[in-house]
């Protein structure tokens, strides 16, 4: 790759032509590449991965808004976290090959991995600043999500079984629907809550808790032993 054009190995990775060349340059010059601008100002893709990094974050969510939408904001928040933790970053750059890219802009000083994941905030970044959200949530879902993300492992990682229902209902196109309400008990101060989740229009599992969130977790738990292959 690095005995290529610059140029040619930036389209390829991005899956367009960049518009201005040169933001895609600064997001692979990192700090330690001591380069500086003729009027002496220091070069480096700092403020690019700032802004790739809460770019990142709104398409992480709007991603997972549009995915899982029997989501809780907890279950959302937990997986965002997993996708964008700067191991995970890491991972993705070298498999993009943004080491590489780096390495073209002329920085052979510091090689720590953790210089990746911060590459390919940056890159987030210079794709928002050159051509917009848009074209920077479809790089993102076309060249990330679907080549060097594993979203079922991710899921399955966490003990939630309410985590693991959805995911596999997504992913096999079945409709879930949760439906919780509270049971007053008498000689109770506080209500129990009773939770059921419905596959294709059918009852699959029920559960009941102390918090609405556990009687979801319990009615999961059931569905999850009813149906042995999820």
């Amino acid at each position: 790759m690095k005995n290529r054009g610059f140029y040619v190995d930036l389209v390829r990775m991005l899956g367009f032509l960049p518009r201005r060349t040169s933001y895609y340059k600064l997001a692979f010059l990192p700090k330690s590449a001591l380069k500086k601008h003729p009027s002496g100002v220091r070069l480096n893709n700092e403020r690019l991965e700032y802004l790739g990094d809460a770019v990142l974050d709104a398409i992480v969510a709007d991603y997972l808004y549009t995915r899982f939408p029997e989501g809780d904001e907890g279950f959302m928040t937990k997986l965002r976290a997993r996708i964008v933790k700067r191991k995970t970053l890491n991972f993705v750059a070298a498999k993009m090959e943004i080491p590489d890219l780096i390495m073209q802009i002329g920085s052979p000083g510091n090689k720590s991995k953790h210089l990746y994941g911060n590459a390919l905030e940056a890159l987030i970044g210079a794709i928002y600043i050159d051509r917009g959200y848009r074209a920077a949530k479809r790089f993102f879902i076309r060249k990330i999500m679907q080549k060097h993300i594993d979203l079922v492992q991710l899921v399955k990682k966490d003990p939630d079984y309410k985590s693991r229902i959805i995911e596999w209902a997504q992913k096999n196109r079945i409709e879930i629907v949760f439906e919780s309400f509270d049971e007053h008990i008498t000689g109770q101060k506080s209500p129990a809550f009773i939770s059921t989740i419905s596959l294709k229009g059918l009852p699959s599992g029920t559960g009941r808790g102390g918090s609405k969130k556990e009687a979801e977790q319990q009615a999961a738990k059931k569905a999850l032993e009813h149906n042995q292959n999820l």
